[in-house]
């Protein structure tokens, strides 16, 4: 089973490019963030036809996260609890029923939290915490779960081309990684980092001052797993090829391979 996550960076400007890689890459569940539409607006006809079920969960211009699965969405969850004030589309919950039993995935899009000196970098801090309750009680149920999306977090010096140059930016400043950690800290694995310790793993190229073409990279796309779906990871991989397409994404695919259909 293939999961993987992808910053589309506003679905409809980029639907061909996720068409041609989900036939490319056939993931079986998909969490797309910034999809940048409402629900009504997403493009699902293309979608569907290639055997997908969809929910979105979608915000006008801005955020906006949706699951694509193969396999029957048994619940769809939108919004992170703690905060009813919060309005913004970030999150989305799904229950993908298995021959065995069932994987929640949580599709999230963190906050960027920049400038750090504005009330950005406190929502996401606050925003981290909420996550780190939702993960706390989701892993007491003991089954496979997957946080996965765009964490606008880096968590290490070797997630990050140049560290000296983030080290004021709110996705490398010590609070965020910390918290990060305390997710970690739960008993979440970082799906990568559990396959390779190698540097330049990264997600994200900036689109300006040439960063893609210099490999001026940061990871901040993430698979997070419970013991019961880290115990059964076989493969992980970044699909950094399709940052070079025309009008791409910033960011690019991750994806994992699971052994979750075994008994």
């Amino acid at each position: 089973m293939r999961i993987a996550t992808w910053n589309v960076n506003s679905v409809r400007q980029r639907l061909d490019h996720l068409v041609s890689w989900l036939q490319d890459c056939q993931p079986d569940v998909v969490c797309l963030q910034e999809i940048k539409c409402v629900d009504e607006a997403f493009p699902r006809e293309p979608i569907e036809a290639l055997g997908y079920n969809v929910v979105t969960h979608g915000q006008k211009t801005f955020n906006g996260v949706a699951l694509l699965s193969k396999y029957p969405l048994e619940e769809a969850n939108p919004g992170l609890a703690g905060d009813e004030s919060d309005v913004h589309a970030r999150f989305l919950e799904g229950v993908v029923s298995l021959k065995h039993g069932v994987v929640r995935v949580a599709c999230l899009y963190l906050p960027n939290g920049n400038p750090v000196g504005s009330e950005k970098y406190p929502y996401k801090l606050s925003w981290m915490a909420r996550l780190r309750d939702y993960a706390q009680q989701r892993l007491k149920t003991e089954e496979p779960l997957i946080l996965a999306g765009d964490f606008n977090v880096i968590p290490q010096a070797e997630d990050v081309h140049n560290p000296a140059a983030w080290t004021e930016d709110a996705l490398f400043r010590p609070e965020t990684r910390e918290s990060f950690q305390t997710l970690l800290g739960l008993g979440l694995t970082d799906a990568l980092r559990a396959t390779t310790d190698a540097p330049g793993q990264y997600t994200f190229w900036d689109y300006q001052a040439g960063a893609w073409q210099k490999n001026w990279g940061i990871r901040i796309d993430h698979l997070l797993l419970s013991p019961q779906a880290a115990d059964r990871l076989r493969h992980v991989g970044i699909d950094s090829y399709v940052r070079n397409w025309e009008k791409p994404s910033d960011h690019v695919p991750v994806w994992a391979d699971f052994d979750l259909e075994a008994a």
